[in-house]
């Protein structure tokens, strides 16, 4: 069932030229033929998944909430991080207080791996994160709205940043 959800994204994704990561879920992004694997901090090691990889295509990106856990990724071997939460959001509160923008840019600065900044980003303040150093942004709740769906990503494809 995973399998051919992501293999209908994938097909979905490949027009547009976008890359699909599946969730935590190596298998899945194998077996499914996904561009790579977004792992939890606590999850399966990036170094591990280096190892049993032999694509050199094959993205693997870590969150992350901290400067160490962002230094620790990078030594791993993610291709990037996400990192937060930035803002506070429901979603994330269980990884604690957010960074703020002043602590965000200091992790985006201590690494050389590109950032992408997660925990309510929206539409009010996406500029933030990047004018502090963010590679892109990852969100939530942005991309809920499903009757202004359109509208938004639309917004962000068109805005100067």
């Amino acid at each position: 069932m995973l399998t051919t959800f992501t293999r209908a994204a994938i097909a979905a994704a490949r027009p547009w030229g976008a890359k699909v990561l599946v969730n935590d879920r190596l298998d899945v992004a194998l077996a499914a033929g996904a561009d790579g694997v977004h792992l939890r901090v606590n999850s399966l090691p990036a170094t591990d998944v280096r190892r049993a990889i032999s694509r050199s295509d094959f993205l693997v990106a870590v969150s992350t909430h901290s400067l160490a856990q962002a230094q620790a990724a990078e030594k791993a071997g993610a291709d990037f991080i996400v990192c937060g939460p930035v803002y506070d959001t429901p979603s994330k509160r269980e990884f604690g207080a957010p960074l703020g923008l002043a602590r965000f840019a200091e992790i985006c600065r201590a690494v050389s791996i590109p950032v992408l900044a997660l925990g309510g980003i929206s539409l009010q303040n996406v500029r933030e994160p990047l004018a502090h150093g963010a590679a892109g942004v990852a969100a939530i709740s942005l991309f809920t709205d499903r009757e202004n769906l359109p509208a938004h990503v639309h917004q962000l494809l068109h805005t100067e940043f």
